[in-house]
């Protein structure tokens, strides 16, 4: 394996989570009686540039074609995408003789609102399911995916664009090189790149392994996405510290002829320094405390069985794929999950088989435990199932350690 921003040979392993399925790849009931393909999942990291990174054993085309996730199924990440567009019409002065790009723009949760504000805008989305809602909803939307020749066409024929929107896609690309170049073509030359990704400081610091799976093919400090992003020609001026996905980064970025480094960026590099994620040093200790995640929710989960309490999961995200496959739960210890997205619903998760239902399973049965997969939604979910303590049923989450949401007992059973 050799290091996909750099060449390098020089990969550590930093944390081994075995051979799981990929994430999406939700089961029919048809198929459990057929096998499954899985994967290596084993992070390593380039000693000589510092990027994160898992092999490329699933292309994009594998994944995206047709998609399980459906942004505007969370009602808080709506409401993130539409506080960015607000801040991003302000902050770039953007309007009716603007042009802005997003790519990997799912089913139109971002460029909706840019619609809404006379911003002439066009989205690039390469599942076609997702797309099609997208359009349904009123938002441009071209169904491809994002390489060189593509960004060229599109240039070619909407103009470049004053803002290119990459959220939570930086990661999900094997050709980085490739894209960073593609991202550069779709800019204007005083133009302005927005990107969101996971911050690799929360993973380490917090033992978020379950952010690791086969559609993220790499996982970003500012230091190394510095790095990644010159390839394109690309300097990041500014960065911001986000809550979202259990901690992420905003980076804007500019055409290097134009930009101007503010003091965030020196800041954030500052912190991620002082973590030791400058060295491969830094990383030692994201294993043990994923092992230590894995153990206590394992404990839980066997206890709870042991005492003959019903357990019965919320969400069925990627992330909690991971968790699922690399604890070993399976029906036994999770009866089943509900999820929001009726694409899942009648499915079985990759991997562990635990049914997937509506949400209102949950108020039909009255579990005695709710365990929530998307953790990092937890002020959202906590607000949605606060009346789960009306049959005294309790709320827990996984990570960042395992713990109980802090709800007003009602019991009526």
């Amino acid at each position: 394996m050799q290091c996909r921003l750099c060449d390098s040979g020089r990969l550590t392993s930093v944390l081994d989570l075995g051979a799981t399925p990929a994430c999406e790849s939700f089961l029919d009931a048809a198929l459990l009686e057929t096998p499954e393909t899985t994967y290596p999942l084993h992070l390593r990291l380039c000693e000589q540039c510092l990027l994160l990174q898992i092999p490329a054993l699933i292309t994009p085309e594998d994944t995206f074609t047709e998609y399980a996730y459906f942004s505007s199924f969370s009602d808080s990440w709506v409401r993130h995408a539409e506080d960015f567009i607000e801040t991003a019409v302000d902050r770039l002065g953007l309007g009716a003789d603007s042009f802005v790009v997003e790519v990997a723009s799912n089913d139109g949760y971002l460029l909706r609102h840019a619609v809404a504000r006379g911003v002439p805008c066009l989205g690039i989305e390469p599942s076609v399911n997702v797309g099609a809602a997208a359009r349904a909803a009123g938002v441009p939307t071209e169904t491809t995916f994002l390489h060189e020749d593509s960004a060229a066409r599109v240039r070619a024929e909407h103009g470049p664009a004053d803002l290119v929107v990459a959220n939570n896609v930086y990661a999900h690309i094997p050709d980085l090189r490739g894209f960073t170049r593609a991202l550069r073509t779709l800019l204007s030359d005083d133009g302005w790149l927005s990107i969101e990704v996971h911050h690799a400081l929360n993973l380490v610091r917090h033992g978020q392994f379950d952010t690791i799976y086969h559609e993220h093919f790499q996982y970003y400090t500012v230091y190394s996405a510095q790095r990644a992003l010159a390839v394109g020609g690309l300097t990041v001026v500014d960065v911001e510290l986000l809550d979202t996905h259990g901690g992420s980064l905003r980076l804007w970025a500019r055409p290097d002829a134009v930009a101007e480094p503010g003091p965030r960026v020196a800041e954030v590099l500052d912190l991620e320094r002082a973590a030791g994620l400058h060295t491969p040093a830094g990383y030692a200790d994201l294993a043990p405390r994923a092992q230590s995640v894995r153990q206590e929710l394992l404990r839980f989960l066997l206890d709870c069985r042991a005492r003959g309490k019903r357990v019965v999961g919320y969400g069925a995200p990627g992330k909690g794929n991971t968790l699922l496959n690399y604890c070993g739960i399976r029906p036994d210890l999770l009866e089943y999950t509900v999820d929001r997205n009726p694409y899942k619903h009648g499915r079985y998760t990759p991997g562990t088989r635990i049914p997937i239902h509506p949400p209102e399973r949950i108020d039909a049965d009255r579990p005695d435990v709710v365990l929530v997969l998307p953790w990092n939604l937890e002020t959202e979910i906590t607000a949605q199932l606060r009346h789960v303590t009306e049959w005294g049923g309790e709320l827990v989450y996984p990570l960042p350690v395992l713990h109980r949401a802090e709800l007003e007992t009602k019991v009526n059973r």
